[in-house]
């Protein structure tokens, strides 16, 4: 049990002192802007259809799940809204980073985990090329821009789902649904939950990295490093969302 919590706050240490690398490298030409653009559609672009997918379905359940209990205390008009509030602040953001914890954080792992194990980056070291800057930095600074964007597609996508489970049971007409949407939303709705999306993207993208970085040598690491990164990541966004709701609540 000693010896499990000092393994834990051992690799807590070591992923802080990790992400105070990106922080220093990440202002440090060279720039690696073709990487980054390129990890920015491989993160971003080739995640939309499963995100879109996965908003789709979430609008469409909570919609149809949350009615019958409207219905019974009379309040079936305050759907739309309830269901707009519960995806943008909560359920939106929490299950798209985890849909991007499982699939962004375990490729990286084990995309940098088979390059370590291989010393491909040990030769980029030798080549004078600082792998840090072009492995690392790129991608945890794509995800931290592109894991908001795919939150607000599933917001997006959401309300679409949620619109056609009302109109399964009824005949709403879209541009009242929408009405009554901006209606119930407030700018403090948006914001803490568009900040949090921020730091969901950047642990997705550190984690990833730190464990792929940190690899073992042997194939099985490469393994063990993806799924570690999901596991630890997933744990992270959870904490995050924890925190995030208390300062909310305190300060909003």
């Amino acid at each position: 049990m000693i010896l499990s919590l000092k393994n834990i706050f051992t690799e807590i240490g070591e992923t802080s002192l990790f992400a105070k690398k990106f922080f220093k490298e990440v202002f440090v030409p060279p720039y690696e802007t073709k990487e980054f653009l390129r990890q920015c559609y491989v993160i971003g672009y080739k995640s939309l259809p499963l995100v879109a997918i996965t908003g789709f379905i979430m609008g469409l359940v909570l919609t149809l799940q949350s009615r019958p209990t409207l219905v019974k205390f009379g309040a079936e008009s305050w759907l739309p809204g309830m269901v707009a509030l519960s995806l943008i602040r909560e359920i939106a953001p929490v299950i798209t980073a985890l849909i991007c914890a499982g699939k962004i954080s375990s490729g990286i792992g084990a995309e940098l985990g088979s390059m370590k194990v291989t010393e491909q980056i040990d030769a980029m070291e030798v080549a004078a090329i600082n792998p840090y800057n072009y492995l690392v930095v790129t991608r945890v600074l794509a995800c931290t821009l592109m894991v908001p964007i795919l939150v607000f597609f599933a917001d997006a996508i959401g309300i679409i789902g949620g619109y056609v489970g009302i109109n399964i049971h009824g005949d709403v007409n879209f541009y009242r649904y929408l009405t009554q949407i901006i209606q119930s939303l407030e700018f403090l709705d948006l914001f803490p939950a568009t900040i949090k999306t921020f730091f969901f993207g950047f642990c997705i993208g550190i984690i990833g990295c730190f464990k792929g970085f940190n690899a073992s040598n042997g194939t099985e690491s490469v393994g063990q490093a993806a799924n570690s990164a999901v596991v630890t990541a997933s744990l992270s966004i959870f904490i995050i969302d924890m925190v995030a709701v208390q300062i909310t609540d305190l300060f909003f």
